[in-house]
């Protein structure tokens, strides 16, 4: 049974209104630490979800088998779900319309669904001899999937979309402790170039110089592209989820066509963009387009799936995480960040008399969503700026601001933009990315050394 035979399969045991969604991951995992393997897996998985939607409620279940019995007590266990909570409260959810004319993307490179495993090891292979040109211990995964997903509803029809994604990071390790980090996320697994990132990763590990102590305070602070890519991923947690919108807790509440950012911040979700890890319909089966969020600084819209547009008197931009929707609400997968007119990350240094070169970002956590206030510690390569250069290592700082803050403070950016992704995979894989450049922003605030 492939995927959409299994979605229209498990739609018909669940009765009217009914959507399934079946996605079908197949994936290698290689992991490496002290420029050794450590680790290989291959998956090849399927998860069905199925849900019932029962006069405003729904409820879902979801299994990891498709036989016939399996599908049909998925479904058992999904409409006892939905009498259980229609048992409690009265609900407004208007049932599933997914769309049937889907736009075509670039997601799917077949040399990568191949999963041939002869490249990963070549990739490590390289990692480890360039960690050890440098004296320095190589750390990370390689990893390169194909997923299905297919949605089908008990009325008939459904939708299949095809997508790969890769996957490298290196950290590199000095017999001091001190560490650095590049990585790479494409579509094709072929776009990833190994040797590249563990230079990147090492010379920041390698960097001489004692690192130095920063008290607290606000400086200005040149973030590469993988901690701009955290950054705007966290906004998208607290300013641009419609159900935290619809509901006054979003940042945006009352902030839209008001200037929230500085004029050279311009960022949508933009699945079709070249960049991106596309996909062409969400979990509810809504296809993807594209959704202009902050436009010359200024706040456009948010995103939604079904529930949280019924909230708030909108559509759906194609952005459930589940049939039926999460908890949590939506959460914009494509976000791109338009570049600026600087060369590179020089560039952005060379205007700074004195403030911090951050490579990543690490433990972030919301602190007060409302105001898009954060806090995350800078990790595996944090370096002073004096003189318009980078100079000296520093000891890893405490971030304590506000997104839309750092936003309304960026000066510049660089033309140059990269896919970021955190991509551990620790759970069903879900692949996604930030495509953003590198950013100079005044005055952000830390509150002092990590723990």
């Amino acid at each position: 049974m492939n995927t959409l035979e299994a979605a229209e399969r498990a739609a018909s045991h669940g009765g009217p209104g009914a959507l399934a969604l079946v996605t079908r991951e197949r994936s290698l995992m290689l992991r490496f630490a002290a420029s050794r393997p450590t680790q290989s897996t291959a998956v090849d998985d399927v998860t069905v979800e199925l849900a019932v939607p029962l006069r405003g409620n729904v409820g879902r279940a979801s299994t990891n088998a498709i036989d016939e019995r399996s599908l049909a007590d998925c479904a058992a266990r999904a409409r006892l779900a939905a009498e259980a909570a229609e048992a409690t409260h009265d609900g407004d959810f208007p049932g599933f319309g997914p769309d049937y004319d889907l736009p075509a993307h670039h997601g799917f490179d077949a040399a990568t669904a191949e999963l041939d495993p002869a490249p990963g090891g070549a990739a490590l292979a390289d990692a480890f001899v360039v960690a050890e040109a440098h004296g320095l211990e190589a750390h990370g995964i390689w990893t390169p999937a194909e997923e299905e997903r297919a949605f089908a509803t008990s009325e008939g029809g459904g939708a299949l979309d095809r997508t790969t994604n890769a996957f490298m990071k290196v950290i590199c390790i000095a017999p001091s402790g001190r560490s650095g980090y590049a990585s790479q996320a494409s579509v094709a697994a072929a776009d990833l170039v190994p040797a590249e990132l563990a230079e990147r990763a090492a010379l920041k590990a390698a960097a001489s110089g004692d690192p130095v102590e920063l008290p607290p305070g606000e400086y200005p602070v040149v973030f590469e592209p993988q901690a701009v890519g955290w950054l705007l991923d966290l906004l998208g947690e607290t300013a641009l989820n419609g159900l935290a919108h619809a509901e006054g807790r979003g940042a945006l509440d009352g902030r839209l066509r008001q200037q929230v950012a500085a004029p050279a911040i311009n960022l949508s979700d933009s699945p079709g963009y070249g960049r991106t890890l596309p996909r062409a319909f969400d979990a509810e089966g809504t296809r993807k387009a594209p959704v202009p969020l902050i436009q010359d600084g200024v706040a456009y819209g948010v995103v939604h799936d079904i529930r949280s547009a019924t909230s708030a008197g909108a559509v759906s931009t194609g952005h459930a995480l589940a049939p039926g929707g999460t908890p949590g609400g939506p959460h914009p997968t494509n976000l791109v960040l338009a570049g600026g007119g600087a060369a590179d990350e020089g560039e952005l240094c060379s205007v700074v008399e004195r403030g911090i070169y951050v490579t990543r970002l690490w433990y972030a956590n919301v602190v007060r969503p409302k105001e898009t206030l954060i806090t995350a510690v800078t990790r595996d390569g944090t370096f002073l700026i004096e003189d318009g250069r980078v100079t000296r290592p520093l000891r890893d700082l405490r971030l304590t601001d506000s997104v839309l803050g750092i936003l309304s403070r960026a000066r510049a950016l660089t033309r140059e933009q990269k896919l970021t992704s955190d991509g551990e995979f620790y759970g069903r894989r879900f692949a996604y990315g930030v495509v953003c450049p590198a950013l100079r922003a005044d005055a952000v605030r830390f509150t002092g050394a990590a723990a």
